[in-house]
């Protein structure tokens, strides 16, 4: 029994070096990002729509000249727990996009988007890409998720601990990348990218995007509400999967509870 212990908090702490890697990985001396307050973290979190709405705004109008979010489908947008834009809004964006299809007779035409299209690809390859910037862009569709200082863990364990949560991780990051161009002389030097040379010159600025909701039109919230957005664009279902835990979690106790009055009845005459 006492080697199956043992054996136990080894491979806990096994997984927890594992899991925290990726910190050390990422640059000895870059300071930490700061951890800043989500609407959807903690074990009952939820996204902001109207944060989610901001994010996408910025992301089209800053980001998408050269990031791509391949792997989300425009309808996407309107399904819940995301930005939730309505039906006819949804349309009109995607026919903003030219697709790539093959037709019946097989040849390769370009046409409209529809709501169940991805957005597209800005290049053809990665080749394509960094001929035009140098290095080509990465897709930021799991970005919030592949910046993550603490992947390893179980995530309803990340839900339950929010200094642990995963989620806060990715997106404190992003929101630090963003605004951590602090060297006014030269547009590539960022304080919280490792070796605090980045390919990508400052993207944003105060005044950049226009708010028509009234939240300030700052290089803070600008990138908070991106990262808010890219949160999601890697965790859409994140929601449902809180409720889906949430309720495991309230049958198992009640469960647990239902057992212990049981085995009491069960055994009150026993000796």
């Amino acid at each position: 029994m006492k080697s199956f212990k043992s054996f136990f908090v080894a491979a806990a702490l096994v997984a927890g070096a594992a899991s925290y890697t990726p910190a050390l990985a990422a640059g000895g001396d870059t300071p930490k990002p700061e951890r800043l307050s989500w609407s959807f973290a903690g074990p009952l979190g939820a996204f902001d729509r109207g944060q989610l709405q901001r994010g996408f705004k910025v992301y089209r109008e800053v980001c998408a000249s050269c990031h791509s979010i391949n792997r989300v489908a425009f309808r996407n947008l309107a399904e819940p727990g995301g930005p939730q834009f309505s039906e006819s809004q949804i349309k009109a964006l995607a026919a903003e996009y030219k697709i790539k299809d093959v037709d019946d007779k097989g040849e390769i035409i370009e046409r409209d988007g529809r709501p169940a299209d991805r957005f597209p690809k800005l290049f053809p390859n990665t080749d394509a890409a960094a001929a035009v910037h140098g290095v080509a862009p990465p897709d930021l569709s799991v970005m919030a998720k592949a910046r993550s200082y603490s992947r390893g863990f179980p995530l309803f364990v990340l839900d339950a601990l929010p200094g642990m949560a995963y989620q806060e991780h990715g997106v404190d990051y992003l929101a630090a990348l963003l605004t951590g161009y602090t060297n006014p002389d030269d547009l590539n030097w960022n304080k919280y990218f490792p070796g605090n040379s980045i390919k990508m010159a400052k993207p944003i600025s105060d005044g950049q995007v226009e708010y028509t909701d009234g939240t300030p039109a700052t290089e803070a919230q600008y990138a908070k509400d991106v990262a808010a957005f890219l949160m999601w664009t890697a965790e859409p279902k994140l929601e449902e999967r809180k409720r889906t835990g949430f309720n495991v979690m309230v049958f198992l106790f009640i469960f647990a509870g239902l057992l212990y009055f049981t085995k009491k009845r069960v055994w009150a005459n026993a000796h």
